[in-house]
């Protein structure tokens, strides 16, 4: 009755008016309705989906240890026992599977921090849709080359060089002492890197997938086992006019093949100071070696080894006679004392450094991408500090204002081309007051009148001129100006002065500039200086950094770890030892600490981290900028030792696979090299079996606060 008498309303002038209102009223009640029934599901899929993101909490590192200590009185197999000094031969390891094995494997995109620390959970996907574009705001986005200012600016983040507090005397008379060490330098950062996101704005998980299984093979390339990835060329099908690239060109993806051994079968190198006269020929057999020996006498095939005798040289009047030259044209040219940090342009005649070494001079070779002969290989296996890069169109990986002296050897190069950029990238890395020595064969007379058009404009002063009629070479040593007033005095502006934005020390990835970057003048600006002479040179610390503290901290700690673990701890045999890379070095303290012992150091200075290459240089040692999500420039088999000190952990969120660099150690080590690894020990447990897989050695492991060490040798195991 009630619905007839509103229809007959409806009817009426104001029936619309009341229709349209019931419809209203009955609308609002259905939503209601349909609220309340509809509520509990949606609570209870929201409560599902929060359940995805939770993980079984794990054990911490910390509990592990405790754990394990408990035990002591029962040795096992995977037991930890502290006192490692007195038993540095055995095996001690801490079990990976006790901690690896309550983790859970989260779905893609999830994140655990929240539930591993008991804090809140909530759902992220609002928050990743949110910062969707906004997340590329890690470590990739820093500028290459090391543009980051550190001294005074910038602190050393990551707790790279936070070592103030340490108290360096009271450092590891075991390892078990060296972790605790290890904890105060590195602060733990409770897992934040884990929640960082990728420039497509997806959660990562762990640095190593703790299920993975990993089954290696050989690679399949065409420099077989001499493969350098990045300076290679590698095609599918066809031949290439060209064995390397001119420019540093890496694979698109990482590889993930084993570098085959020699086809001759490879043997343990000849140790050092022997292997400056003589290494094993098989180690580094090269077919367009074996006709360059033919040509030159500065190298014998004898037997099994490649001989070197002695002042034999490219030059025909000997290494002694080049280098007593070189000291009567300039005097002040003090090998050792004055010079200590000098680059070799090309591999062509590795007695040069060799000789130089003897006088205290520590010379990096500098091979480039058309060494066809391999004579960077032959450098590195004889001992001496190598780097191989194309040098073209990009700057090389080193800063501004650091080598002492540049050397150039038989130039063939065309430094007048192409607007004299390459010599505008010698005058960048040259020390301001720093010596470029060149001998040629006698040039063209067009080829030394550029050359001399050159020089006068970028103000390099020619010191000395000889022609040499016993070693059938010239010799010119060119001086780079200590001020810049002699650039305005230039009667043509070219080329011009770098503009302020142009950073010197950037060079990852850099082109170089045609243009004169100033001279640094300030006391707080690197270069500005001569730096003392050697060996005070490696105890001083510049005017120039500001945190002296640090550097000073940084040293006692690897002295420390050195003295106490390292040469000690570890069971290494340390006269095996020569080729040393230090994979993230931070002011060259364990090179440092090293520099009693017959080995060199490559420090390596990450580009996403600070910028403290230049500090390394100035105590007069060597180093290169690198990314590790790429190969490094050098030959397989090339290191004794490599160390990594939480080199992985800063790598969380830059590298498409991880994985890679662990397969690159494996290309670069020697076998039966050594690998020191410091990190966390979330990312040390899936480390090891990833070890294991490749079938190295692992000699020692241990962990506690979270922190740890493994110490693993590599074998000559391949697939």
């Amino acid at each position: 009755m009630a619905i007839a008498r509103l229809v007959r309303q409806a009817k009426r002038p104001y029936g619309l008016f009341v229709k349209m209102s019931a419809v209203t009223i009955l609308g609002l009640c259905f939503i209601f309705v349909w609220g309340v029934f509809s509520n509990s599901s949606t609570s209870v899929t929201t409560q599902r989906e929060s359940f995805e993101d939770i993980a079984e909490p794990g054990p911490s590192s910390s509990s592990v240890i405790q754990s394990q200590k408990k035990k002591i009185g029962k040795p096992e197999k995977h037991e930890v026992v502290p006192d490692l000094v007195e038993k540095n031969e055995k095996r001690i390891n801490v079990s990976s599977s006790s901690v690896t094995h309550h983790k859970k494997v989260l779905p893609k995109g999830k994140d655990k921090k929240g539930v591993a620390h008991g804090k809140k959970r909530v759902r992220e996907d609002d928050k990743v849709n949110k910062d969707k574009g906004l997340a590329n705001t890690d470590l990739n986005d820093e500028k290459e080359g090391g543009e980051e200012e550190v001294e005074g600016k910038e602190e050393v983040s990551d707790g790279e060089g936070d070592v103030e507090n340490m108290d360096g005397g009271d450092l590891a008379e075991s390892v078990d002492q060296d972790v605790e060490m290890l904890g105060d330098e590195e602060s733990v950062e409770e897992e934040e890197e884990v929640t960082k996101k990728t420039s497509k704005g997806k959660m990562k998980g762990p640095l190593f997938d703790p299920n993975a299984k990993y089954r290696w093979k050989l690679c399949n390339t065409r420099s077989k086992h001499n493969y350098i990835p990045c300076v290679d060329i590698e095609v599918a099908g066809g031949k290439v006019a060209s064995y390397r690239h001119r420019e540093r060109s890496c694979p698109r993806t990482p590889f993930m093949c084993l570098v085959p051994l020699p086809h001759e079968g490879y043997k343990s190198p000849v140790p050092w100071p022997e292997s400056k006269l003589k290494i094993l020929y098989k180690n580094v057999a090269h077919p367009k070696l074996a006709s360059y020996i033919k040509r030159h006498s500065w190298l014998v095939e004898s037997g099994e080894y490649l001989t070197f005798p002695q002042n034999q040289s490219e030059f025909k009047g000997g290494i002694l006679h080049y280098l007593e030259s070189i000291e009567e044209m300039v005097p002040d040219i003090e090998w050792g004392k004055n010079i200590r940090v000098v680059l070799d342009i090309g591999c062509t005649d590795s007695i040069f450094g060799a000789t130089l070494l003897d006088k205290e001079v520590l010379t990096l070779s500098l091979g480039l991408k058309d060494d066809l002969v391999d004579t960077a290989q032959v450098t590195l296996e004889r001992g001496f500090p190598t780097v191989v890069s194309p040098f073209g169109r990009r700057r090389l990986p080193f800063p501004s204002q650091v080598f002492d002296a540049i050397h150039c050897a038989g130039c063939s190069i065309p430094w007048h081309s192409n607007g004299g950029k390459l010599l505008l990238e010698m005058n960048r890395i040259l020390r301001p007051g720093g010596y470029f020595i060149m001998s040629t064969k006698h040039d063209g007379i067009e080829e030394e009148e550029a050359m001399t058009s050159l020089t006068a404009s970028i103000c390099w002063n020619i010191l000395a001129h000889k022609s040499d009629d016993v070693g059938e070479v010239g010799v010119k040593i060119y001086q780079k100006p200590e001020g810049n007033d002699i650039y305005e005095l230039r009667r043509k502006k070219v080329p011009p002065i770098c503009k302020e934005n142009e950073k010197p020390d950037a060079a990852w990835y850099v082109p170089i500039k045609t243009c004169l970057h100033t001279i640094p003048i300030g006391i707080e600006q690197h270069g500005a200086e001569w730096p003392e002479e050697w060996p005070k040179r490696l105890k001083s610390y510049p005017d120039w950094m500001n945190n002296k503290e640090k550097l000073v901290a940084d040293t006692q700690h690897w002295n420390s770890i050195v003295n106490y673990s390292y040469l000690n701890g570890m069971g290494i045999n340390w006269t095996s030892i020569r080729n040393v890379m230090d994979m993230k070095a931070i002011y060259g303290g364990l090179a440092a600490a090293l520099s009693q012992q017959k080995v060199w150091v490559m420090n390596v200075v990450p580009v996403h981290a600070p910028d403290t290459l230049p500090i390394i240089f100035e105590r007069g040692l060597v180093g290169v900028y690198h990314d590790w999500c790429e190969s490094f420039g050098t030959y397989p088999r090339t290191y004794d030792l490599l160390h990594a000190d939480h080199l992985f952990s800063r790598l969380k969120n830059r590298c498409n696979k991880p994985v890679s660099i662990v397969v690159e150690m494996d290309r670069i080590l020697r076998p039966g090299g050594w690998t020191i690894i410091r990190d966390k020990v979330e990312i040390l447990n899936p480390l090891e079996e990833i070890l294991r897989s490749l079938q190295w050695e692992i000699r020692m492991t241990f962990a506690k606060d979270k922190e740890g060490i493994i110490c693993a040798q590599k074998t000559m195991w391949r697939p």
